[in-house]
């Protein structure tokens, strides 16, 4: 298995579980890191700025044209989705919630499945929805692995259940798992 990107979607109880997630991610990570995790359409920069003091990677909120950089974990902006683009770099759109929820897991899990094939991991934590679902089945269609956090372990387990009901997952991790996983993949 030949990776080269990540994409990560939580919803409630997520900032506590990507917390522990992105910061045991190890320094010389060789893959991109792209993350949405539904929040307030009206906040502001703390949770990326946070992260990025407390990572060992760079933290940085995806921008339009932005160039998708292996060794960055890059955040959706909040109330836009995110896309991946052919030339492997974002794009923004205000266009309808999609799940009730701009950004949308399913948006950036599609896009990014339709760029990156069987080079993608798609992985859904912790929420309270089924966002995210769809877009790990397409990254599953296209070749790429799934990861569903456990559970038994999710802060709200709604979120897992769905993707896991949905998708026939290639694994059912704890977070610590998760991590060890993703560190593990290009020693």
């Amino acid at each position: 298995m030949s990776f080269n990107t990540i994409v990560i979607g939580a919803s409630a109880g997520g900032i506590d579980a990507l917390t522990k997630l992105l910061t045991a991610l190890k320094s010389d990570l060789k893959l991109a890191v792209i993350v949405v995790q539904h929040i307030s359409p009206y906040s502001d920069n703390f949770m990326v700025s946070h992260l990025n003091n407390i990572c060992k990677l760079k933290v940085v909120e995806a921008n339009e044209k932005d160039e998708i950089k292996s060794g960055t974990i890059y955040f959706a902006a909040p109330d836009y989705h995110l896309l991946v683009e052919e030339d492997k770099t974002f794009s923004l759109s205000a266009e309808e919630k999609v799940n009730f929820s701009r950004p949308s897991i399913d948006v950036l899990f599609e896009t990014a499945a339709d760029v990156y094939g069987e080079n993608l991991i798609g992985i859904i934590l912790t929420g309270a929805n089924k966002d995210g679902s769809e877009g790990l089945k397409t990254i599953k269609k296209n070749g790429g692995f799934t990861i569903v956090q456990d559970p038994k372990c999710a802060e709200v387990d709604t979120m897992p259940i769905v993707a896991i009901n949905t998708v026939d997952v290639d694994k059912i991790l704890n977070i610590k798992e998760i991590s060890d996983f993703i560190n593990g993949l290009d020693e």
